[in-house]
This record gives structure tokens, sequence and C-alpha cells, in this order.
């Protein structure tokens, strides 16, 4: 798959069961993924099927990358880095100066996109009140971030 082929696009409440399985089908926690949240998350389609997903939610001038996934089927062709550069292009229309992520599996590939270890204790505390760092990710989980 070519992943110029797919369109990316605001999530849209009615996409919630179709997120919410592309989520757990790789792995990463949805405990917190509510309709509501959605506006702050894109899609990837192709073909009608929905074959990424990658959200980045503002708390002032810092914000959280979370839940980035691309189907397995997908992988390889580039979505992933379409998908963040959407979220970063979104953080900076929102006025974000930071944005923060946690991963357990993709700490290079942020690092090759700028993205520096962030020690968890360092975030600002909007920021470390998220669920995703309370509960929803593991303590091994690498934190990250990049300033805009």
């Amino acid at each position: 798959m070519n992943a110029n082929m797919c369109e990316l696009r605001p999530a849209r409440a009615t996409d919630l069961s179709v997120v919410v399985a592309l989520l757990e089908g790789c792995g990463l926690p949805t405990g917190d993924v509510t309709q509501a949240m959605l506006d702050s998350f894109c899609v990837a389609e192709a073909d009608g099927r929905v074959v990424g997903t990658a959200g980045v939610e503002a708390f002032g001038t810092d914000a959280l990358l979370r839940s980035l996934a691309v189907a397995e089927d997908s992988r390889g062709a580039g979505l992933a880095a379409r998908l963040v550069d959407w979220c970063e292009a979104e953080a900076r229309r929102r006025g974000v100066e930071t944005v923060y992520l946690l991963t357990t599996t993709a700490a290079d590939y942020f690092r090759m996109r700028g993205y520096t270890d962030v020690p968890r204790d360092g975030v600002p505390a909007a920021i470390s009140r998220h669920a995703q760092f309370r509960s929803l990710c593991p303590a091994s989980a690498k934190c990250l971030g990049k300033r805009l």
C-alpha cells in the first residue's frame, strides 16, 4: 500500500468502534478513548477502511501525542509519518509549543523525528495527570518530547 493513497481526515464520532479496534489490534490502551475525544484524532482511510489513527490532545502550550496505530497490512509505506505530521500540524494550529508522548515500542522512530528523552517526572503537570501517564501506559514506557 502506498501511504499517499490514504486519505487523512479528522476522526468522526462514528469512527469510535473502528479506532478502538485498531488500537486494541496494535496492543495500545483504549481505556480513555471516548466518542467525545475523537475530535483530537485523525484517521487514515484507504478504500473505505480505516487503516491508521493518531491523536493529539492539547493542554495549553503542551500536548500529548497518543494512540499512533497503523494496521499491520498497511505498515512500511510511510503512513505513520503522515499521521504524526498531521498531529504536529494540528498541535501547532492550537498554539502548542511542546509535544510529549509515551511509547513502549517506537522510541527510536520518534528520536529519528526529533523527539528526545524526557524524564517522566519532568513533564508539565497537565500532561502527567493524563490517564496515559497515571495508569494506562506501563511505567516501562519511554517518555519523549519535541519542541515544535
